[in-house]
């Protein structure tokens, strides 16, 4: 495609383009690619089974140290009961993620997947992100592709892109030393594309990042998806410092704007030609907000969220129910409904 965003231009439209002029393009691109005027939502449930992390990374403040007695590790029966609780409101798909736990080892997970998967086959397992299943390989000395292969054999359906944060290593290396590097967090999901499994790409923004940063990783996210086709969506959402390493290192790091926030997801909306679906981050962004980002080239609300720690661990605390999913997509002219892990439309309101 020659009339692609280049990385230049896309900066120039975040520092200098009209804000409304920006929301209109983006909205007529979504319009392009979603003419049904439909807007979907997901039920589901944020399982995190351990808050147990050796990767230390400054902007969270949800992880504890293993010797920390606020460590856990949920068991099978907590699992399920939390399964049980979200089945029962209609939902449909699991976000399994964790800390990063030192111990576990590749069998652990297998097991686990197993037992959910068994128990509860009508389940979508979205679960483990890219530096889990790093993590995973090393400590069980196997490739991302067996880790990958083996736990989507045991029922593991597609993994969430967290821990993108800002593809640049300049970024991660003050941000999240320890965290794996941006080549490697792309390679983690190019297996995944190999093997048949799709993921989402996500990106947080508003640390010590810059614009061109933060084009540089659309680019990188767009050029795999022009080799794989296998990223589903891209999420973006704002740094939330409250309770974090990060701010009391950078106390000049300051909360990203409304503005901000919709600018950037604009001009993504206009950049990723070749992402099909772009959700809107409520969580971190309040309803209000996050329905506005309906006109600015999102066209997905994301998940209803009957549980989320790590966000509300650094003092964001948005929750929202089906009900009013319905009514904020209304609201902005558009038909909401209910879909599952794959973007099928299960419900129509």
């Amino acid at each position: 495609m020659n009339d692609r965003v280049s990385i230049d231009e896309a900066v120039d439209l975040i520092e200098n383009g009209d804000l409304k002029t920006l929301g209109a393009m983006a909205y007529a691109r979504k319009r392009e690619l979603h003419p049904k005027g439909v807007t979907t939502f997901i039920v589901d449930r944020n399982i995190n089974y351990t808050n147990v992390c050796w990767v230390d990374c400054k902007f969270c403040a949800f992880y504890r140290h293993e010797k920390e007695n606020e460590g856990y590790v949920l068991s099978y029966e907590e699992i399920d009961q939390k399964i049980d609780e979200l089945i029962a409101i209609g939902g449909t798909q699991i976000l399994f993620q964790g800390g990063v736990h030192p111990k576990l080892e590749i069998e652990w997970y297998e097991e686990l997947v197993a037992h959910i998967h068994t128990k509860y086959p009508n389940i979508t397992i979205h679960g483990f992100s890219a530096i889990e299943i790093d993590y995973i390989a090393k400590r069980s000395k196997l490739s991302v592709s067996e880790v990958l292969q083996r736990l989507k054999a045991k029922g593991l359906s597609s993994i969430p892109g967290a821990g993108a944060e800002i593809l640049s290593d300049r970024v991660r290396d003050i941000i999240a030393p320890k965290k794996l590097d941006k080549d490697r967090w792309l390679e983690v999901h190019k297996e995944a594309h190999k093997i048949g499994m799709k993921s989402t790409a996500t990106m947080m923004f508003g640390t010590i990042e810059t614009t061109r940063e933060i084009v540089e990783h659309w680019d990188h996210v767009r050029n795999l998806q022009d080799e794989t086709g296998g990223f589903r969506a891209f999420i973006m959402w704002s740094f939330q410092s409250e309770n974090t390493q990060l701010k009391k290192e950078i106390p000049s790091i300051q909360k990203q704007s409304s503005n901000r926030y919709l600018r950037l997801l604009a001009v993504a909306r206009l950049f990723l030609d070749n992402v099909k679906n772009i959700q809107s981050s409520w969580v971190t962004q309040g309803s209000y907000i996050g329905q506005m980002a309906l006109l600015y080239g999102a066209n997905d609300l994301g998940s209803t969220m009957m549980e989320e720690n790590v966000v509300a661990a650094a003092g964001a605390s948005n929750s929202m129910h089906q009900d009013e999913m319905i009514r904020l997509i209304k609201d902005v002219g558009e038909q909401p409904a209910k879909r599952d892990t794959a973007y099928n439309i299960l419900e129509k309101f």
